[in-house]
């Protein structure tokens, strides 16, 4: 399994389109085959900070969601509504568990 975290800072004045993508970008990434998880939240201490969390069940499925038309529609728009670097991390994980609270 494939796992990313992402985080986009976005620029106040460009929120409102930001979000739109990034609701359309999830929406359509989490009909794809191979991709087990698809979300994205709004740092708490940040509103114009977006946080992706994806799970991808291998690195077929990652390679086909970078190459989708919602994605590429994303990467194309996003140097314009960005306020600083982004920063993705991946993870490769061999085994996952759901822990009790």
């Amino acid at each position: 399994m494939l796992v990313v975290h992402a985080a986009f800072p976005i620029a106040a004045e460009h929120r409102e389109r930001a979000t739109e993508l990034v609701r359309e970008l999830a929406e359509n990434s989490r009909e794809e085959e191979g991709i087990i998880e698809y979300r994205v939240a709004v740092d708490v201490d940040d509103e114009n900070l977006f946080r992706f969390f994806e799970q991808y069940e291998d690195e077929a499925a990652f390679g086909a969601h970078a190459e989708s038309d919602h994605f590429e529609q994303f990467e194309a728009e996003l140097p314009e509504l960005l306020a600083g670097e982004p920063a993705v991390t991946r993870f490769e994980v061999e085994s996952a568990t759901d822990i009790e609270l």
